[in-house]
């Protein structure tokens, strides 16, 4: 939940630039368990997968709630008739 209120503080210049970095972290550990090595922290892993969900979702929001709010609009205008 913290990283959650984290992430919807930042700008969306910010939020892209923290997604870049953590898809590059995920290649990374990626690589390294491909080789066979042991990860650093394997629950790591799942947290950057976390991550880069939530913020793909805040990213998503903004424009569904467009939709949204211009589909009540449009009720209401039909309603009005």
């Amino acid at each position: 939940m913290k990283q959650l209120n984290k992430l919807k503080q930042l700008s969306n210049q910010e939020r892209n630039n923290k997604l870049t970095e953590l898809q590059h972290e995920l290649m990374q550990s990626r690589a390294q368990i491909a080789t066979g090595a042991p990860p650093k922290s394997p629950g790591r892993v799942k947290a950057i997968r976390r991550t880069i969900a939530a913020i793909y979702t805040l990213n998503k929001l903004p424009a569904e709630e467009k939709k949204v709010e211009e589909k009540k609009v449009k009720q209401t205008k039909e309603h009005k008739k």
